[in-house]
């Protein structure tokens, strides 16, 4: 660190950067080896706990995005709602770190777990109800225009902001099933398939709620419009 330059924030730490980021309070945060059953409790911690920080980016944005739309501003909800895939890519590609231990090594963890299950997760709990009232606001913009789906679509020159409305709206939707899909696949791996998981939960019911959507009429309306080009050609 440069002498010359003091901290100037209040709080704990030897340096601004410490301060702001209050790195004291976070990394004490994560259990310590005195209180270990598993050295791989660490691991597990730092997964989920980083997981519930970008969901809780995601639910900011996702928010702002709604509140954009609400002024008829299109453009920067859509930048939000990019800010929020991104979120939850990241939240995918560390599901990667739970398959690096051994499903014994895993149920070691798992002994200190409690009753500890991804569906109390606040974070994407948070992110569920805010993907609701996306699709409703979605859906009442479609009504408004006063066209089908389908022909929105078809004649989306005319109908490009709500076009990429639309499809930002189920890329996040897209995402999200690619969560559920990543984590049901790390599940199985780790404990199985026709097991429960610590809330006494089968594992199977992962397995169903992979391809849940929030926006089902976005992705039917690709059907619809298939069958309309066929029957154009047909014609």
């Amino acid at each position: 660190m440069n002498e010359g330059k003091k901290p100037i924030l209040d709080g704990t730490g030897n340096s601004d950067y410490e301060r702001y980021l209050r790195t004291e309070e976070l990394l004490a945060l994560q259990p310590g080896p005195e209180t270990w059953r598993h050295r791989d409790e660490l691991l597990f911690t730092v997964v989920h706990q980083s997981s519930e920080l970008w969901l809780t980016l995601a639910c900011s944005e996702v928010t702002t995005a709604m509140e954009e739309l609400g002024r008829g501003r299109t453009y920067p909800a859509l930048r939000l709602l990019r800010r929020a895939v991104i979120c939850i890519n990241h939240t995918i590609t560390s599901l990667d770190m739970l398959e690096e231990m051994t499903p014994w090594e895993y149920q070691q963890v798992r002994s200190a777990l409690g009753h500890g299950s991804g569906f109390d997760s606040p974070g994407f709990n948070r992110i569920r109800i805010l993907m609701a009232d996306l699709a409703l606001h979605l859906m009442n913009r479609v009504e408004a225009a006063d066209l089908p789906l389908r022909d929105l679509f078809i004649h989306q020159s005319h109908n490009e902001d709500l076009i990429d409305l639309a499809e930002a709206i189920l890329t996040l939707d897209e995402r999200l099933m690619d969560w559920r899909a990543r984590h049901f696949r790390v599940v199985e791996r780790t404990i199985g398939l026709d097991v429960e998981g610590t809330q006494g939960t089968p594992v199977t019911v992962l397995r169903d709620l992979r391809d849940k959507t929030f926006v089902p009429d976005l992705w039917a309306v690709r059907t619809h419009i298939t069958e309309y080009a066929n029957e154009a050609l047909d014609t």
